[in-house]
């Protein structure tokens, strides 16, 4: 084959490797409009407990939604919209870790969006995201751990009643509501707190890496913010709303298919008995006092 030959034939397999790029990038361009992007958004809302109750949430009740979301056909990525002010630390940890777990599974990226509230434990969720995004209004953070309980010693005498107990252990009636405290006991506690905080602290650095802009003394004291001062410490990465961060990302015509968190038919059966509607008073009392923390109005 002649030099000119060769040279008309390298000049068409180029214009053909052009033409055939420019036809696949319409062929997607025209599935992308066919078949838009499919961002589930899982719905994270409620005080976060174990054994979960109405207006609570914790790792089995959400597993099922998070395992539904990851498999929705055509899926681009997961997103987690969290309205909650915390709650149990461990169930917080294990719906963290799931998010991960299925994140690397299914090799789609997870975002999170705070709604009204995504404090201590919703915070923590929050970072099991690859990104946070939180409104103007949104309160975040309180990276922290806390504590309480009742004393009623003095209210056992003036009612005339004595308190009995029998314990096989020194330790075994630490912090007992009907007992005078101790120090030592108190001490024992702000360690345990102090250990629990520090694996708080080791998660959210994990996880936000250098994207923290705050120092350690204001990051991690168990405060709360506004989006956009949550923004400039770092805490989250945009200010914004679920729908103009997801249309912004994967396009106007991106599908926000909702999935709710639901209870196991276990679960239901338990509401359905006796001891679950009494004890249901005291949920809703528990619920109402950890929200108050965070309520502006």
């Amino acid at each position: 084959m002649s030099h000119s030959a060769r040279k008309e034939s390298t000049t068409e397999s180029g214009v053909t490797g052009r033409l055939s790029k420019a036809l696949e990038d319409l062929m997607k361009a025209l599935r992308e409009q066919l078949d838009p992007h499919v961002v589930p958004v899982v719905m994270l809302n409620g005080v976060i407990s174990p054994n979960a109750k109405k207006g609570q949430i914790d790792a089995e009740s959400v597993d099922r939604a998070l395992e539904h979301a990851f498999k929705t056909k055509g899926a681009k990525a997961v997103a987690l919209y969290i309205n909650s002010p915390g709650g149990s630390p461990t169930q917080s940890l294990l719906i963290g870790r799931r998010v991960r777990e299925l994140a690397a599974k299914h090799e789609l990226p997870v975002h999170a969006f705070c709604a009204d509230v995504a404090a201590s434990g919703g915070y923590w969720l929050a970072c099991a995201a690859d990104d946070i995004t939180a409104a103007p209004t949104s309160i975040v953070g309180s990276v922290g751990v806390i504590s309480g309980g009742f004393g009623v010693v003095e209210a056992l005498g003036k009612l005339g009643l004595e308190y009995r107990e029998q314990a096989a252990g020194a330790n075994k009636s630490r912090l007992s509501p009907f007992k005078p405290t101790r120090e030592e006991d108190l001490e024992w506690q702000r360690g345990l707190l102090g250990e629990m905080h520090q694996i708080f602290i080791a998660w959210v650095r994990e996880r936000r890496g250098d994207r923290l802009q705050g120092s350690d003394e204001e990051v991690f004291n168990a405060d709360v913010w506004l989006g956009e001062r949550a923004l400039e410490l770092g805490i989250i990465d945009a200010v914004g709303t679920v729908r103009e961060e997801l249309k912004r990302r994967y396009g106007s015509e991106v599908k926000l298919p909702v999935i709710a968190t639901k209870k196991s038919r276990l679960q239901e059966l338990l509401g359905a008995s006796a001891e679950a509607a009494i004890d249901a008073v005291a949920t809703v009392a528990d619920n109402r006092a950890l929200w108050a923390r965070f309520r502006a109005q």
